[in-house]
């Protein structure tokens, strides 16, 4: 069984391109999680089986497929459960649009589906009073069987650790905003502090070089969540490098710290873009030159 969710879109989401911004959708995923998890439970479920009250996000691996342009019809939102373990369990997702077919001479024929994004995200219940993870209820596993599809293999890589020496290093205030009703950075706020990481880190190799600042689109997104990121006057670091550069895309690996600790690790692909023709385009020669002189060997 696989749970739909409607979202209404917001004017405010749209980037510069007049596109769903790649941080929003990460918002969307939230909305959907969230209202499953309140549908799953009845409410007489014993005390602490609420997941939408003590659950964390452990990892996020997130594809874009298309550009979604702004509609006063709400995105549709399906979700649904891949793997439960005994202190985690993974949820799938695919934002789309039903389009409705049409066949020769107006004939009706079924609609199809324009997917903009799939994703997985590993969850884990969490006891907010002691900051530690629990176990899952009998209960909720129960409520979880109901929507599980398994896959061969739910469980993604882990991601490696950021060299520091040669990355880029951007200081990451955290605003009163971005905090939750536990007194943590909110899952959704990681994926604008690595844009804001990213779009400083390609200013600053651009600079006084005469080169322009090229168009860029996410293609994916994984982020892996290791510990809190709490509010407080003081920046913490995120450091980013290149690791590598394609035809028509790069990859860029990135670690939130606080001094030595790591908090949490991303990896990002994005593709060049031309936003007059509106497809992907290759980097210039001079653009090129530039990232491979950045670019952090891995091997």
């Amino acid at each position: 069984m696989r749970h739909v969710y409607e979202c209404p879109l917001r004017w405010a989401d749209l980037d510069l391109l007049g596109h769903v911004n790649n941080v929003v959708y990460a918002d969307y995923l939230q909305e959907a999680r969230v209202d499953l998890m309140r549908s799953m439970l009845p409410p007489t479920a014993p005390q602490g089986s609420d997941l939408t009250e003590g659950i964390v996000v452990v990892r996020h691996d997130v594809t874009y497929l298309a550009p979604l342009l702004f509609d006063f019809r709400p995105v549709k939102i399906e979700c649904w459960v891949t793997e439960v373990r005994a202190a985690t369990f993974t949820m799938a997702y695919e934002i789309f649009h039903e389009v409705p077919g049409e066949g020769d001479g107006g004939a009706s024929v079924p609609s199809t589906r324009r997917v903009y994004l799939r994703a997985s995200t590993v969850l884990a219940p969490f006891v907010f009073a002691e900051e530690r993870p629990r176990r899952l209820t009998r209960e909720e596993r129960a409520a979880l069987a109901a929507y599980v599809e398994e896959v061969a293999d739910p469980r993604p890589t882990r991601l490696a650790p950021v060299t520091r020496d040669g990355a880029h290093r951007f200081a990451l205030h955290v605003r009163f905003s971005d905090v939750d009703v536990y007194r943590h950075v909110n899952n959704v706020k990681y994926f604008e502090y690595l844009q804001e990481a990213r779009i400083r880190q390609m200013a600053d190799l651009i600079r006084d070089t005469g080169v322009e600042t090229p168009g860029i689109v996410v293609a994916q997104t994984d982020v892996e969540y290791r510990e809190p990121i709490l509010l407080r006057p003081e920046p913490y670091e995120l450091w980013s490098s290149i690791v590598r550069v394609g035809t028509r895309s790069m990859t860029i690996t990135s670690e939130i710290a606080d001094g030595q600790r790591c908090l949490a690790r991303a990896r990002v692909t994005v593709v060049f873009f031309d936003p007059e023709m509106g497809r992907s385009t290759t980097p210039t020669p001079e653009l090129r030159r530039l990232l491979e002189r950045a670019l952090t060997r891995t091997s």
